[in-house]
């Protein structure tokens, strides 16, 4: 005849960081008391939350080691791929040489900070010269025809001249406009050039001088760079991927980028070239949020394809009592979930069953949970 326990105490144990730091579920014998000891109505309810639990809050798991991760999808490629940050290519521009000329004088250095409109270079050009005598003569010829077309519109009211006849020098006044506006807008696109034919090419866009190929004294023909400026508040990762992987890769499909300087980055495929020869092409990919600066070398890791297969990180995958398991996320801790594992590739391991995709699992340091977990369970069998 089995004997109904009255109660069960349970305690949770704190262990500190430098010994593991967290808490994990443990049993007493019946009878125990002190603090931190919790009753449990009956035998059974003491097992379904002690068994195979760790307590330890999920908030509370990066500071004991242990990293949160989520269980992905894939199955058609599994690719790390090297890469870095970079200016997104829709946040610099070159700033080129709209004209023939010679260079007089540049305005800015390397690193220099640059609103939009300010100042870069100054060229001189014959061509600049003769497009502001344009200006300059299409306003002269403006103001002669509004001349004209003030006169003839006091004589037609005076009934000196019939309406045809200032109708006809009106038309030429609205021509005059005309054209001394599309001489202003070349003049503008030519740096405004002076009647000396000196143009200030300006920055279309603000940010950073990052290179400056000329100086004083360079001719350059139309469409010659004079430097480039960027903004590096845009950023965005670029990495290189080999030939026989650039069909697989598809925009939208998502990678996680590690570096040294802080916690992974979630990104998204946003396009990916084939490279100009046969050593492979380039992806891009635009992440939400803070990313490092330009420069900063990262790793990503991308998974996708047609396929379904749930995946892990290898590492959160630990034999518990001779079976593949993982330690699902909760409320107040960790419960091991025994799987079974497929291929194991790049550090992935494929789930065959005993997750449906949508929970959150120990990554990196699970191992720390199976420690603990056996120390639990060795101190309740004393």
């Amino acid at each position: 005849m089995s004997i109904k326990r009255a109660h069960v105490g349970v305690v949770a144990a704190i262990i500190l960081a430098a010994g593991g730091g967290f808490v994990a579920a443990r049993t007493l014998m019946p009878g125990a008391s002190g603090p931190g000891v919790e009753h449990v109505e009956n035998a059974h309810e003491e097992g379904e939350h002690a068994e195979g639990f760790v307590a330890l809050r999920p908030a509370d798991a990066p500071a004991a080691g242990v990293q949160l991760a989520a269980v992905e999808r894939g199955g058609g490629i599994d690719l790390v791929l090297p890469g870095r940050v970079a200016v997104a290519v829709n946040a610099q521009s070159v700033v080129a040489a709209p004209l023939d000329g010679m260079i007089v004088d540049i305005h800015v250095t390397v690193g220099a900070t640059v609103a939009r409109g300010a100042p870069i270079a100054s060229i001189r050009s014959p061509e600049g010269g003769a497009i502001r005598a344009d200006v300059d003569a299409a306003v002269a010829k403006l103001e002669a025809a509004e001349a004209l077309n003030a006169r003839n519109q006091n004589l037609y009211e005076q009934g000196v001249i019939p309406r045809q006849e200032w109708e006809a020098t009106r038309a030429a006044t609205l021509t005059a406009q005309a054209e001394l506006r599309a001489a202003q807008a070349q003049a503008a696109a030519m740096g405004a050039p002076t009647t000396g034919g000196v143009a200030t090419i300006r920055s279309p866009i603000a940010g950073v001088v990052t290179r400056i190929p000329v100086t004083p004294g360079s001719v350059l023909d139309d469409g010659m760079e004079i430097a480039t400026v960027a903004d590096a508040s845009k950023t965005e990762l670029v990495f290189d991927a080999p030939s026989a992987s650039i069909d697989l890769i598809k925009p939208g499909a998502h990678l996680e980028a590690r570096w040294t300087g802080g916690e992974p980055l979630v990104a998204e495929v946003i396009g990916v070239a084939p490279g100009l020869t046969t050593t492979g092409g380039t992806v891009r990919a635009r992440v939400a949020g803070a990313i490092p600066p330009p420069g900063t070398v990262v790793s990503g890791r991308l998974v996708g394809g047609a396929g379904d297969m749930l995946t892990v990180p290898s590492e959160a995958v630990q034999t518990i009592e001779g079976a593949a398991s993982v330690f699902v996320v909760e409320p107040e801790g960790f419960r091991v979930r025994a799987v079974t594992k497929g291929r194991t590739s790049n550090s992935r391991t494929e789930i065959l069953s005993g997750l449906n995709g949508d929970e959150q699992i120990a990554g990196r340091g699970a191992f720390l949970l199976k420690a603990e977990l056996g120390k639990g369970e060795a101190e309740h069998d004393h």
